[in-house]
């Protein structure tokens, strides 16, 4: 069957039904290979502020060049080559042919593979977090709102003593709290993978500077101050250790246990008629009736958080499998 329309393909829900358009975009190739041309204008910049012959042309030619990528030439590269980086490296190459011969110099795949995951996790940390205080915001103003509205309390799901609805909003709004703290601290607590070789040595950026350390050590911290963090990973291996991404996962399984909580409550609630969501006019399907508003939106949240508590078990895996320096069985998957 002829493929002509996007929608003759698998798509993931996750992006085009669920996500914001900004973190959509932030997980794009777009991002990713833009990044990625940073990366090698960073690094180039860095190179040539140290000495090595790179001249101010080819690295506005880079510059100009960020976001002219040629996707179908990439694809035919990788496919013969077998190599998603020195596909996009040969692709830039085209589209920068004076600065073709320093794209890359020195470094190793790692370099813009792991270097673009750490920049996308820590903007997207950078998305997430305004939206856990608004909700946070917005929890606190409704309990205080209702802090004097008598209701049942209940102890196993049993009828237990009085409560208030404020008092009962304010449980959700601390393990939000909870959240937001530890979402931040990893957030703040990532570094930059840096300007290492290819087992986390800098052998090779040892041998372009001809055993000076401290223009590989320089290197390493203007790249870092580009891209926009303070600090780098002392060491590594070929990769940042994969226990950053469980890290990482762990705060946001941890915001989807909080988030399936609040809306079961909420469902529970909804079944007793203690509390409706919104209900749009236009709306129809079983759950628009009257006797039997469903709580929709509490249970699309449920749905999505369980994936998000999933998440830790394959970064656990993958950590725990980086043999020696690293293995390869990382990539597909993540």
């Amino acid at each position: 069957m002829a493929t002509t329309s996007l929608h003759d393909h698998y798509r993931n829900p996750l992006s085009y039904r669920y996500a914001s358009t900004e973190m959509s975009f932030n997980f794009s190739e777009t991002k990713k290979f833009t990044t990625w041309r940073k990366l090698w204008t960073y690094l180039a910049r860095a190179e040539k502020e140290l000495g090595l012959p790179i001249t101010d042309e080819q690295i506005k030619e880079m510059e100009a060049n960020w976001d002219n990528i040629d996707y179908e030439f990439a694809a035919k590269e990788e496919e013969k080559i077998r190599h998603d980086t020195m596909a996009h490296v040969r692709t830039f190459a085209v589209a920068c042919p004076k600065a073709a011969p320093i794209i890359h110099l020195g470094a190793t795949s790692c370099y813009v593979g792991d270097n673009t995951d750490l920049i996308v996790l820590r903007d997207g940390f950078d998305i997430l977090l305004p939206k856990v205080a608004r909700c946070i915001h917005r929890l606190a103003k409704f309990a205080l709102e209702h802090k004097d509205q008598p209701t049942l309390g209940y102890t196993h799901l049993q009828p237990a003593q009085l409560t208030t609805v404020g008092k009962r909003t304010t449980l959700w709004t601390q393990e939000l709290l909870m959240d937001e703290r530890a979402i931040r601290r990893a957030r703040d607590d990532l570094r930059f993978r840096g300007v290492k070789g290819t087992t986390g040595t800098q052998a090779s950026f040892l041998q372009l500077f001809e055993g000076d350390n401290e223009k590989v050590k320089k290197l390493d911290e203007l790249v870092t101050q580009m891209a926009g963090f303070k600090e780098v990973y002392i060491v590594c291996g070929q990769t940042y250790t994969r226990k950053v991404d469980v890290e990482c996962l762990n705060v946001l399984a941890s915001l989807g246990s909080t988030a399936h909580k609040i809306c079961t409550d909420i469902r529970i609630l909804a079944s007793n008629k203690e509390i409706e969501e919104p209900f749009e006019s236009s709306q129809i399907g079983s759950s628009a009736m009257p006797y039997k508003r469903n709580p929709m939106r509490s249970e699309r949240c449920c749905a999505l958080a369980r994936i998000l508590m999933a998440l830790p078990s394959n970064a656990l895996s993958t950590a725990a499998t980086q043999w020696m320096e690293r293995t390869l069985d990382d990539s597909a998957n993540r």
